[in-house]
């Protein structure tokens, strides 16, 4: 061993610097202890450096274009279509660099003393070797290592062509094409922003399956208008990606549910088919701490404790549910009982809420339908309703999509919902609230609607679903929403 290296001792010791290790680090610290945190990358979470923040940012330029083209509809007729790739990029760039700055503020407001650069691995349950300069022996550890956008080893073979999101909000200007593997929220949202933005851009998925969807109507009805906004092509895989003779492009063979195999040219191909927990490479062979077969500790979600040891984990690296909100969540679970350890209690753990932020918007609230059919199968009843013909959304020309809301028999308790639709995610967050306060259905009719809004959908769905809860669910009558009375 190194004599040069160093030995520090302290209560918490936290890796990684995300959301979910700062909010540990915070967390750890209000307990008055001692608490490191070691970071072996750049400063500043995924969410300001290369996720939520500048795919936003993105969305939002897509938006504006879209709204010039949609405008006619209305009968306003404004002049031709221009987009400035470099201008839009710019744009990205630059406040996404505003976002990690305030998050950069708040990392170099934390006692240098208190951070470690390097990379951390465990060598003891309780002991820590950074690179090759430190151990740290720690009372209890906190794992907040994140996560990686999953790219197969004969695709990084390609080259530079093969990206991830992170390279998007690189870009100084847009590409002429693209090509996305995957139709998760990442491949999604940023699929339809840069078609929107006059990229030709073809989505290969492998399946049906959209975003978070789980709900069989509503996803069907997701594929059907997200596939009329771009080149969407479901049951359909890779088969093959090759280098371009002058190497500026990549050859993408795809091959169809009846086997067809077809190979086109893109600029760029983007990989969008998951993201993988940081926990290898960090010695939990030596932690001592059972793992899944993935390589994941074991772990309760509700204390973030990694069997009975003092290790416990948060963030992405949980394989659970890869949102910021969950992120601080459990950052802030992990940092309190790590802190307190070996008293160990459990944390506050909300009503999952997850929205895509395509157009129309995808939102999914509480159990979802697939999880229902498993914990409740038989004991839950559906209501829905379609925006299509929902007042407030034929006002605005965003009539399309599906809500479908669950609850339980007997109880008639709230579940939880699935939504393709406009302003999702404001939706989202009403019946997420519902769903965390148990309100039942009934209780939920009772609440004021203003008209004409939205939420008067959410109204007509309940109204189903009450119906549902009392009658046979095969013989229910539709419910109009036009009027606050209907």
């Amino acid at each position: 061993m190194n004599n040069d290296i160093k030995t520090i001792q302290v209560d918490v010791a936290v890796i990684g610097s995300g959301t979910a290790g700062l909010t540990a680090h915070k967390a750890a610290r209000l307990h008055g202890k001692r608490v490191l945190m070691m970071e072996s990358g750049p400063y500043g979470t995924t969410c300001a450096r290369v996720g939520c923040m500048p795919s936003k940012l993105l969305i939002s330029a897509a938006e504006a274009a879209h709204a010039v083209t949609a405008a006619p509809a209305f009968g306003v007729h404004p002049g031709p279509l221009r987009i400035d790739g470099q201008q839009v990029m710019a744009r990205v760039r630059s406040e996404r660099d505003r976002f990690v700055g305030f998050v950069l503020e708040g990392v170099e407001a934390i006692p240098d003393e208190e951070k470690l650069r390097g990379h951390a691995r465990f060598i003891a349950p309780g002991k820590l070797q950074v690179d090759e300069h430190t151990i740290v022996e720690a009372a209890s550890v906190v794992i907040a290592t994140g996560s990686s956008p999953i790219v197969p080893p004969e695709w990084q073979a390609i080259g530079e062509r093969v990206i991830t999101s992170d390279a998007v909000f690189g870009w100084t200007d847009l590409p002429r094409s693209l090509a996305v593997v995957g139709a998760g929220v990442i491949g999604l949202e940023l699929g339809q922003a840069l078609a929107r933005l006059g990229v030709r851009v073809t989505l290969f998925a492998r399946g049906a399956k959209v975003a978070q969807l789980t709900d069989p109507l509503v996803l069907a009805e997701a594929g059907k208008v997200l596939a009329g906004e771009f080149d969407i092509r479901f049951q359909t895989s890779v088969a093959h990606l090759a280098k371009t003779d002058d190497g500026l492009g990549v050859l993408l063979t795809s091959r169809d549910g009846e086997g067809k195999e077809k190979t086109e040219q893109f600029e760029y191909v983007l990989a969008a088919i998951g993201r993988s927990p940081n926990v290898h490479g960090i010695g939990l062979e030596t932690a001592q701490i059972e793992l899944d077969r993935h390589g994941v500790p074991l772990y309760d979600k509700h204390t973030m404790q990694c069997g009975k040891s003092a290790i416990f984990i948060a963030g992405d690296a949980s394989d659970e549910l890869p949102l910021l909100p969950e992120a601080a969540d459990q950052g802030r679970i992990a940092g309190d009982n790590a802190a307190r350890f070996p008293e160990v209690l459990p944390g506050l753990r909300r009503t999952p809420l997850g929205v895509a932020f395509t157009e129309p918007q995808i939102a999914t609230v509480g159990a979802t339908y697939q999880q229902l059919c498993i914990t409740h199968a038989g004991r839950f009843a559906v209501g829905a309703v379609s925006f299509g013909n929902q007042g407030r959304s034929r006002v605005m020309l965003q009539n399309k999509g599906m809500l479908r809301v669950y609850a339980e028999f007997g109880s008639q308790r709230f579940l939880g919902a699935e939504m393709i639709g406009p302003r999702a995610e404001h939706l989202g967050h009403l019946l997420a609230w519902a769903c965390q306060a148990q309100l039942t259905v009934h209780a939920m009719l009772d609440m004021p609607f203003y008209h004409p809004v939205i939420e008067e959908g959410v109204r007509t769905a309940l109204r189903e679903l009450a119906l549902h809860l009392q009658n046979d669910p095969g013989n229910v009558p539709a419910c109009a929403d036009c009027t606050p009375g209907a």
